[in-house]
């Protein structure tokens, strides 16, 4: 079935009676609703297969690979850029478009006080170990994780009841650390105590890595060597700006900065309201310590991030109704810090209700990312999308830094009625800046044992006898009662100001995009050997596929006919006009998903 252009053009060709290749299907559908058709588990999925496939069709390759290459850089070709572009286009209308979004292109240079601020410099690192013998470096969690399993794969095996699992060696090189495992049966509490550790491993600080790796004597797999203590290496690439090198900057490691130093703009733009949300794609960097597994631990990438910045005392999500019933699978935090990895399966609703999620917001986007995921047909097996509450954290630090106010104001239905004490001016003291604390201290202490109500004037107070103010740097100041008076005034608030929260949805476009090849990628029951690509047509690199059944000279103007009107719709396509036969053609353009099959 052909719609639109191409299907009047295809119906003028039939009555020309000249002969059609193969046309995909072009439709606006979801990969929910594309029809199964071929048993697509005929085969165990075979990751070294699909690897190989996708570095020689050019979906991505290793940076500077005549050089020898760089561990995680890697370049996307024709196949991996387009799918990331349609990757990203679904994205950016899925909710930029959809929920009315402020986009913005910020730097990717910063400079370093912007990081310093946000906790970056000091924190954002992971930690890291170095073969004592070879001087191989190794993040410590990574290597943990690995040599546990490793234990855990072999016990399994040493009790029968492994699975079977074929995995080749240029493979394992591009895992993190792949380790052998060694049929070893192990007593029960060791493999109760193993799953615990590799159910928190994420939440362990670099001394807690360090007893692990001494207690269960972890090494270098690849040497059998030990490890040193984890030491911490911050992951951001730092820089100079400017020729004079006095000004530090650094490769941003998420956009996330560029929204919170604009949002005084960002909600001038929105006209002073809340909610509102920023949303931006672009690369990031991080100095990984030991990237080993291809797209998903790389040292560039590219992210979609979004900020929504929201009132803390109303979390609520006027469209929250609209994805309340979904039923995702949760990790809830009492299950993960008693160490068990127990999916939970709840609507949303009933999750933000029991507070596993803790707001509507929040759970309006774990909504909406699972709908993105499924649009998309990526069905994530690892961390492809992080969405936290950042609370007021960024905002607040910012502007304690720079003394810029970062609020937002709400116009109050009743304003709200205060009374206050309020000293008199001590400048006539010459206190300088001590004055400002003595003031403060006297209109927060009205009922302070120098002060007392005064007899003529309910509304005034003064100092009943000579008093001594002593300031938190230790300095004392005497006041006499004859100079400072205290008066009770009364204050009236009409607007709220107060600092948003903001939620957070991140995503790594990378990892999707590489879940999205795992999840599409099977194997014909008859042909084992050629693998088979088949993506939405949201995101499918090549929506059409012409092949010509004939080599006769007569089909080139009509191929070329057909080939411009789709372009002109709008629709990429593919010519394989090759000498090969027509078999081969339809087989090697399944390995770069030509449409929907």
């Amino acid at each position: 079935m052909i719609h639109g252009r191409l299907g009047s053009l295809c119906w003028q060709l039939r009555h020309r009676s000249l002969a059609i290749s193969r046309i995909y299907t072009i439709r606006r559908m979801s990969s929910a609703e594309a029809p199964s058709v071929v048993n697509r588990a005929a085969h165990p999925f075979d990751k070294a297969q699909l690897d190989t496939l996708l570095t020689s069709r050019f979906f991505f390759a290793p940076a500077f690979e005549i050089y020898g290459g760089v561990a995680g850089l890697y370049d996307y070709g024709p196949p991996g850029s387009a799918l990331q572009a349609n990757i990203l286009d679904v994205w950016r209308k899925h909710f930029i478009i959809e929920e009315n979004m402020l986009e913005v292109d910020t730097t990717i240079m910063t400079p370093s006080a912007v990081f310093e601020t946000s906790g970056h410099v000091a924190k954002f690192a992971d930690w890291m170990v170095k073969d004592v013998v070879t001087g191989e470096v190794l993040r410590a969690d990574h290597l943990v994780e690995a040599v546990l399993e490793a234990r855990l794969k072999g016990d399994k095996e040493a009790r029968g009841v492994a699975e079977e699992a074929v995995v080749d060696e240029k493979d394992a090189k591009k895992k993190k650390k792949k380790v052998k495992s060694t049929a070893v049966k192990l007593e029960d509490s060791v493999v109760s105590v193993y799953n615990t550790i590799l159910a928190q491993i994420d939440n362990y600080t670099g001394e807690e890595l360090g007893a692990i790796i001494r207690e269960h004597e972890i090494k270098n797999p690849d040497t059998n060597n030990a490890v040193s203590e984890p030491v911490q290496f911050n992951l951001m690439f730092d820089s100079m700006i400017g020729p004079t090198g006095k000004l530090k900057g650094y490769l941003r490691p998420e956009t996330a900065q560029g929204h919170f130093v604009n949002f005084n703009r960002l909600l001038g733009f929105n006209n002073g309201r809340l909610p509102f949300a920023s949303a931006q794609i672009g690369r990031s960097f991080r100095n990984e310590i030991s990237p080993r597994a291809g797209l998903l631990r790389v040292r560039e990438f590219t992210m979609a991030e979004i900020e929504h910045f929201v009132d803390p005392e109303n979390k609520k999500h006027v469209r929250f109704d609209e994805i309340k019933d979904i039923k995702p699978k949760l990790l809830p935090k009492d299950v993960q810090m008693q160490g068990r990895t127990d999916l939970l399966e709840m609507t949303i609703g009933e999750a933000v209700e029991k507070k596993i999620i803790d707001n509507e917001t929040l759970g309006y986007f774990v909504g909406r990312i699972h709908l993105f995921l499924l649009q998309v047909s990526s069905i994530p097996t690892y961390e492809c999308v992080g969405c936290a509450d950042r609370s007021a954290y960024d905002l607040s630090v910012h502007s304690k830094r720079t003394g810029q106010a970062l609020v937002a104001s709400q116009a109050l239905a009743e304003p709200i009625v205060t009374e206050r004490a309020v000293a008199d001016d001590l400048g006539c003291l010459e206190l300088d800046i001590a004055a400002s604390r003595i003031l403060q201290l006297l209109a927060t202490a009205p009922t302070h044992a120098c002060i007392d109500k005064g007899k003529q004037h309910s509304s005034h107070y003064g100092i009943t006898r000579n008093a001594t103010v002593a300031l938190a740097d230790g300095r004392k100041f005497d006041l006499n009662k004859d100079l400072v008076t205290v008066e009770r005034k009364t204050f009236k608030q009409s607007v709220r100001e107060f600092t948003p929260n903001v939620i957070e949805p991140s995503f790594g476009i990378g990892r999707i995009l590489y879940s999205l090849l795992e999840h599409s990628y099977w194997r014909r029951e008859q042909d084992v050997a050629r693998g088979v690509l088949s993506f939405p047509t949201c995101v499918a690199p090549t929506k059409v596929l012409l092949v010509p059944i004939s080599a006769n000279t007569a089909f080139v103007p009509l191929i070329k006919e057909i080939s411009a009107k789709l372009r002109t719709a709008g629709i990429s396509a593919r010519v394989d006009d090759s000498s090969a036969t027509i078999g081969k053609r339809y087989s090697r353009n399944d390995e770069l998903a030509c449409g929907m099959p």
